[in-house]
């Protein structure tokens, strides 16, 4: 019997087998007649671009996840002061500072939510200074040439007027903290007018920091707290000369002052800075490990220079910035945005405060765009090629450079084509089709799908040394100049992506306004980081831009050479975002929201710079 049943077993397999080559035949046939059916195959092609057989595409658990960390945010919400008092507690490990009960009547009064963990940027700015002298933070400030102080309830401003000071800046900011000087306790603050960032302590001088601020920690009985600040905190007398070194661009690279932050056993420590910016960066062709199958899943993580070494040679911030003015002591100045190794203390950019940027176009004085469905199915971005000085031998490297190629149909077509033709020009190397599974790239080749739903470019490429013509002659073979678009124009598409200038964009807001999907890459930091939820309220980038073909595809779709006929695309799940993102931000981003923000860190910052600060504090909720 186990004989017939193994001679009958062994025909069925051969007739398996003959099946099998038949269905292999037809397969090949298929995939012949598909290959002639499609343009010219680039090299990089080295699989069908087909589907993940039974997997969900990872956007879908990004945004589960996203929208299980709201539920999570929102369960924090106070509605009143004995409740913001408890959660600060049980959050801080010490008792709020003088004043909190001021401060969340204003919040009330303004409309704001008073949720603890999206004051959590504070406590992280303001941390290392638990373990600096309140005088020597004191000295400093009121020596700084660009500061505001308050005194007896009023605000005022003391700058050095160079060739070129940002007054605007100082303008935004003092008419913010004029409006709450009032219910704040006297103090200075020093200003960065810079677009780059100023503090850089190293790892081990803030890890000591840090253990004295852990050691300060303690909920003291109500009957040994104070609520009253000193007086040195009024006085304009300076106990002794602020020494402090400022490190220009002579001295070393950007990126050899900034590594030194990072921990001893991060991947950038010990990565001497590069010296040759030719070609494109090194950045790996298969999407990064700290992704999630393509993807960010961890935003902290992906901004992080310290984590992503590549970033020395493929961001203008580290290849070289406009200008450097770097110290590595710990002394407190505000600022508008730092990567998440410095150590500055973040306030509202000014461009969000003010109606003289940009015509107002980045504060929230303007309407952000229409319905969803009269939307073009497609992105836009225009911008100048900031983000350092980029010449003949380096502009390849820059991050700005870098993306408007990647999204300009014509330039990835040669690359895809013939790559001898951007030879010298090539900012990337393009991936294989297989690594993120495109859907369009079942129809076309890559250039022909972005010329179809890519509107990107440059209006000034900011040569340098700097012309008074608005190209380059090293990058004129490769790229064009186009013409400007208004903000208004921009609205009327379903996906804008923001990239960093300088240092970070100022129309980040403005797009989380809208009605449209912000797609975000940077590495800078700013105040409202713990306010927005990537995937929810955005869409998060990689820096290396790796990653954008497989966002715009998941969201848009492909299309023919007519018109963008989305098919494939996910337009819900971006309608979702974009109206998330803007019911949110109308919420938790205002100009109401930025000053309910500051009121709350200059109140920690007072205590901080008292000589008493361990032992200030509001308790009166606690006596009653």
């Amino acid at each position: 019997m186990f004989r017939r049943c193994a001679q009958y077993m062994g025909h069925r397999n051969a007739a398996y087998i003959v099946f099998g080559l038949g269905v292999l035949l037809l397969c090949n046939g298929m995939v012949t007649l598909w290959q002639i059916r499609t343009p010219l195959q680039p090299s990089h092609r080295t699989a069908l671009s087909v589907p993940e057989s039974g997997r969900s595409h990872p956007i879908h658990r990004l945004i589960a996840e996203a929208e299980s960390s709201f539920n999570e945010l929102m369960s924090g919400y106070t509605h009143d002061l004995v409740s913001a008092t408890k959660a600060y507690r049980q959050k801080r490990g010490r008792h709020p500072p003088p004043g909190f009960d001021l401060w969340f009547q204003y919040a009330q009064e303004n409309g704001a939510l008073v949720i603890e963990e999206l004051f959590d940027q504070i406590h992280v700015d303001l941390a290392p200074f638990w373990g600096a002298p309140a005088s020597s933070m004191r000295d400093f400030a009121r020596q700084f040439e660009h500061r505001i102080s308050i005194r007896n309830g009023s605000a005022y401003m003391t700058q050095k007027h160079d060739q070129g000071t940002a007054t605007g800046r100082m303008d935004a900011w003092l008419e913010m903290i004029e409006s709450i000087a009032h219910l704040l306790p006297d103090l200075d603050m020093a200003m960065n007018i810079m677009d780059e960032s100023r503090v850089v302590v190293p790892w081990e001088d803030a890890s000591r920091y840090l253990q004295s601020e852990r050691q300060t920690k303690k909920l003291l009985a109500y009957d040994k707290v104070s609520s009253r600040y000193s007086s040195m905190n009024a006085s304009n007398q300076v106990s002794r000369l602020s020494h402090v070194e400022w490190l220009g661009p002579e001295e070393e690279p950007y990126w050899d002052m900034a590594r030194i932050a990072c921990a001893p056993d991060s991947p950038a420590r010990y990565q001497a800075a590069s010296t040759n910016f030719t070609g494109p960066p090194p950045i790996q062709s298969a999407y990064p490990a700290h992704l999630y199958r393509g993807y960010i899943q961890n935003w902290t993580h992906a901004r992080d220079p310290c984590q992503q070494k590549h970033l020395q040679e493929s961001h203008g911030t580290f290849i070289e910035p406009i200008s450097i003015s770097t110290t590595r002591s710990l002394v407190p100045i505000f600022g508008e945005s730092k990567l998440q190794l410095n150590s500055d203390i973040l306030i509202p950019a000014a461009a969000y405060l003010s109606e003289n940027f940009s015509g107002g176009d980045y504060s929230d004085s303007q309407t952000h765009g229409g319905e969803w469905s009269a939307k073009v199915s497609g992105t836009v971005w225009r911008g100048v090629a900031s983000g350092g000085r980029n010449k003949e031998e380096n502009w390849t490297r820059f991050h700005r450079h870098r993306f408007v190629t990647m999204l300009n149909g014509t330039y990835v077509d040669k690359v895809e084509t013939d790559s001898d033709a951007v030879a010298k020009g090539r900012t990337f190397n393009l991936q294989s089709y297989a690594t993120y599974q495109l859907s369009a790239t079942k129809h076309m080749n890559l250039g022909r799908w972005l010329n179809q739903i890519a509107n990107v470019g440059f209006t000034d490429m900011l040569c340098w040394p700097r012309t008074d013509k608005p190209n380059c002659d090293y990058t004129n073979p490769y790229l064009k100049i186009v013409d400007k678009v208004p903000m208004s124009e921009q609205y009327k598409y379903k996906l804008l992506p923001d990239i960093d200038g300088n240092s970070f964009s100022g129309r980040y807001l403005a797009y989380l306004r809208s009605t449209s999907v912000p797609i975000k890459a940077t590495i800078y930091s700013e105040w409202h980081d713990d306010r927005i939820i990537p995937w929810l309220h955005f869409v998060p980038m990689d820096n290396s831009y790796v990653d954008v073909y497989g966002i715009l595809d998941y969201f848009l779709g492909t299309g023919d050479s007519h018109m963008v006929v989305s098919n494939g695309a996910h337009d819900e799940a971006a309608k979702k975002i974009a109206l998330r993102g803007q019911e949110w931000a109308n919420k938790v981003l205002r100009k109401e929201d930025m000053h309910v923000y500051t009121f709350r860190l200059l109140l920690e910052y007072a205590r901080l710079c008292d000589d008493n600060r361990e032992r200030l504090g509001f308790v009166e909720d606690l006596r009653a």
